[in-house]
């Protein structure tokens, strides 16, 4: 009995040890998809604050809407609140699984929307260190996977776009796997491979019972040294939104 019992451990142990690095980053990008459902809908403030490389900063206000998507990527409402420069401009994303997203951009000065081209969407988000590809959710089918490292809770997983107009040619991305897979950090790698900027999370907080959001975002273009802060504040997942408040009708709307 012992040699059987012996054996059965050394043949589990082996068939942990074959489960290949893409296998495991699969899991892992599951997992944390796994641990945010069922959230329907948001919405959420956010003080953006831009340091050029001489750190020199600016201030902008805004709001963004979120809606959850089970059969397909989410969709988003994001709306600039202030200074006057920028106030009334508003980006509606459409993230889909498989194709590339649908974005879309209202200017308030020329109150027309223009749909942003997929050769476009790794260029900066109204000047930010964001690109318009990182404003999409994050879906498990739009990357290929590799687990790279543990240390300790924190679990690094290599991410390749599928799409071939992306930005990007990878993302190492640090997941929490104490922490519901919440996300820690994003190294960005350009399209000549060199690391491009990075994204730290910071100031969780946990939603009810389930949902971890970062209170801050902070985005540093190690190329350039220019950097984006995100600070969210009044989180509402009580707010009921419906695929109407997420139409062009809409996006002109919350742009006016």
């Amino acid at each position: 009995m012992k040699k059987i019992i012996l054996a059965l451990a050394i043949l589990s142990t082996l068939g942990i040890n074959a489960q290949s690095a893409e296998e495991r980053g699969l899991e892992i990008a599951k997992a944390a998809e796994q641990a945010d459902l069922g959230f329907n809908s948001s919405t959420v403030d956010l003080k953006m604050t831009l340091k050029n490389k001489n750190g020199q900063t600016s201030e902008r206000d805004l709001t963004t809407k979120t809606l959850e998507l089970t059969e397909d990527g989410d969709k988003s409402l994001i709306v600039f609140n202030s200074p006057k420069d920028v106030k009334g401009t508003a980006t509606l994303t459409f993230t889909h699984k498989t194709v590339s997203d649908d974005q879309w951009l209202f200017l308030p000065s020329i109150k027309r929307v223009k749909r942003i081209s997929s050769n476009n969407k790794s260029g900066p988000f109204v000047g930010s260190e964001f690109a318009y590809e990182d404003l999409s959710s994050q879906e498990v089918e739009k990357y290929t996977y590799k687990f790279l490292k543990e240390n300790g809770s924190l679990l690094t997983v290599e991410q390749d776009p599928v799409d071939p107009k992306s930005g990007y040619t990878k993302r190492n991305v640090t997941y929490n796997k104490d922490k519901g897979y919440r996300v820690e950090k994003i190294d960005f790698y350009d399209r000549k491979g060199s690391l491009l900027k990075t994204l730290t999370y910071s100031d969780y907080e946990l939603y009810k019972n389930k949902f971890w959001r970062a209170g801050v975002f902070n985005m540093v273009n190690v190329q350039s040294n220019k950097e984006t802060r995100l600070e969210f504040s009044n989180y509402n997942f009580e707010v009921n939104l419906a695929e109407e408040d997420f139409s062009q009708v809409a996006l002109k709307r919350a742009g006016n």
